[in-house]
């Protein structure tokens, strides 16, 4: 059975970009007749704002993204993520890290960092080793994509203790029995982390599929940090049709409502019509 979801984190309200993730993902587990979760991915304290996962919620529920299922919330799931970092650390394949950014920038680590299983008196990060060579996979909307290896090691845990996105996410994967994943392509080069996160820890495999990025006027992706408009919720239609118009659905040809629009798109999903390129904003209907 078809399980997908859509995973924010609460670092404030969805704009149309997040939104468009949250169609798709959406439309392509009710196109399969399957189950849709959706996760709030609440694991960094410091960058969420009071009320942004309330809000994030209204928002699905006001564009008809109905989830029958309890919503996950992450910052419960610790234990599991534990349990994984020493999992992980008893196999030799991820290592405690006392190294700054700076230090790692010039590709190796510095000679005081001794990369080891037991924990050192000071803070210290937990880096898991990534795959030698290129990672290989196929992705349901981008085909064979190939990834060569970036770095030596990535972040399983933060030096101040926090959960890193690549475990908690995959932990949550396989524990919600996810077994497709429609997301944005900038999380594309993460992929390898989470596969490699995936083989280490015993866990299935999702099928992964990367969607085009909505753009701002400067090039950039609409997110909080590019200062993307939040999502107005009085006009649920007008932006359901500018997400569908942006991935290449069939529209219905007139206003018809919330409802109609999200049947209408179901029966016409074809995951095949999106764009292997990113799509301007200012592309779309205003």
């Amino acid at each position: 059975m078809y399980i997908g979801r859509f995973a924010p984190s609460p670092t404030g309200p969805l704009h149309i970009g997040s939104l468009l993730t949250a169609l798709a993902s959406w439309l392509d587990a009710r196109r399969a007749g399957g189950t849709w979760l959706v996760r709030i991915e609440d694991i960094d304290p410091p960058r969420e704002p009071s009320g942004a996962a309330l809000s994030i919620l209204a928002s699905l529920q006001a564009h008809g993204l109905w989830h029958p299922a309890p919503v996950l919330w992450q910052s419960t799931r610790c234990d599991a993520y534990a349990t994984a970092v020493r999992e992980l650390l008893e196999s030799g394949e991820a290592f405690y890290c006392t190294c700054s950014r700076q230090d790692l920038a010039s590709g190796t680590h510095a000679a005081a960092c001794a990369q080891s299983i037991e924990p050192p008196l000071e803070p210290a990060a937990v880096r898991v080793r990534c795959s030698e060579g290129t990672t290989h996979f196929i992705d349901e909307i981008l085909g064979r994509v190939s990834i060569p290896a970036s770095a030596d090691s990535f972040v399983v845990q933060r030096r101040d203790g926090l959960y890193a996105y690549h475990l908690a996410v995959v932990v949550d994967d396989a524990f919600q029995q996810v077994n497709h994943i429609v997301r944005g392509r900038d999380l594309l080069d993460s992929t390898p982390f989470h596969l490699r996160l995936q083989e280490l820890l015993g866990l299935p495999r999702p099928a992964y599929g990367h969607l085009p990025l909505l753009l701002n006027a400067e090039g950039q992706k609409l997110s909080k940090q590019s200062h993307a408009a939040a999502l107005d919720d009085s006009c649920p239609e007008l932006n359901l049709r500018r997400c569908l118009q942006a991935l290449n659905q069939p529209l219905p040809p007139e206003a018809c409502g919330v409802e109609a629009l999200l049947e209408h798109a179901i029966a016409h999903w074809d995951l095949t019509r999106i764009s292997g390129h990113d799509i301007p904003e200012a592309s779309l209907p205003a």
